[in-house]
């Protein structure tokens, strides 16, 4: 298996350990990675043999007590509708998005969306950009199969991401961040992606992406061997604590900032588990979400306007 894939196949086992997803569709979803029968049995008893699964789900720290209204997600009220695009990428694809425009644009944010495809959610996020005065663009990564929206089955666009090369995943989004440097003329770029797209940004900038200015990645792996000393973007990375199996990359990210002199911040989610910031995802944290909106908005402030 790729690194991505193991990635992948590794959050399946986890989220089997924590209770979200079932033993038959947990090994389904290992299926349509391409693992055998074998190694996914030996996948799932090794994640669960940690012991009970973690309180990441509806009922965390930091979740609505029962009883009291849920508050609303970060930046929903302030957020601008986005609105479906193609624009010209690498080898002659055309690229499906999600764009949304500040009316008086301080900057610009590339937006990665999770190994589900370009969701509802990862288009709010886009639109909330749009709505704190950053225009935003969310490239749909599976565009060249259809886009997210031609499967039926969230599990097998997962497997399909999985299966696309790292390269063509830099240029789509490096073809993202040229469109937003089009559309916003004379703007800083920046980027944010969460879980799979956290690693896509690390990946951006282990590629050399220099016309980013900042990046914010969400619990992403950092990818093995990554030299960003081709990078130019102050990076403020944000972590979960319980998210034991992401932050363990911590280290690492850090060391390789270091070497490349880049401005940087890591910033650790107390009570949070991976993938607190999505409000429709069963680990969502209201308080972590909020917080780390915060940040990511005084990050750009600093480093985009």
């Amino acid at each position: 298996m790729t690194p991505l894939q193991r990635y992948i196949a590794e959050e399946i086992a986890t989220d089997h350990a924590d209770g979200l997803l079932g033993r038959r569709e947990a090994l389904r979803r290992l299926g349509l990675l391409g693992m055998g029968a074998p190694a996914a049995v030996a996948l799932l008893a090794a994640c669960s043999s940690g012991g009970e699964p973690s309180s990441s789900g509806p009922t965390a720290s930091g979740s609505t007590p029962s009883g009291s209204a849920a508050p609303a997600p970060p930046g929903v009220s302030d957020a601008v509708p986005a609105t479906a695009i193609t624009f010209a990428g690498p080898a002659a694809r055309t690229l499906q998005a999600a764009w949304a425009a500040a009316p008086q644009p301080r900057g610009s944010v590339l937006v990665i969306h999770e190994n589900k495809g370009l969701t509802d959610h990862i288009r709010s996020v886009t639109g909330r950009f749009a709505g704190a005065g950053y225009s935003a663009l969310a490239v749909d990564l599976l565009s060249e199969l259809g886009g997210t929206a031609a499967f039926t089955d969230p599990a097998a666009a997962t497997a399909e991401l999985g299966k696309i090369a790292p390269e063509q995943f830099i240029g789509d989004l490096q073809a993202g961040i040229a469109e937003l440097e089009r559309r916003v003329p004379g703007k800083k770029v920046g980027a944010t992606g969460f879980c799979f797209g956290g690693g896509l940004v690390w990946l951006l900038l282990a590629a050399g992406t220099a016309n980013l200015a900042a990046a914010t990645p969400f619990y992403g792996p950092f990818p093995e061997n990554g030299d960003l000393s081709g990078a130019k973007a102050a990076v403020l990375g944000i972590y979960a604590a319980k998210d034991e199996r992401v932050i363990a990359s911590r280290p690492t990210a850090e060391a390789a900032l270091d070497r490349a002199g880049l401005t940087h911040e890591i910033y650790v989610a107390p009570n949070a588990d991976h993938a607190f910031f999505n409000d429709t995802g069963p680990r969502y944290n209201p308080t972590a979400a909020a917080e780390a909106w915060r940040r990511v908005l005084d990050w750009y402030g600093e480093y985009l306007d």
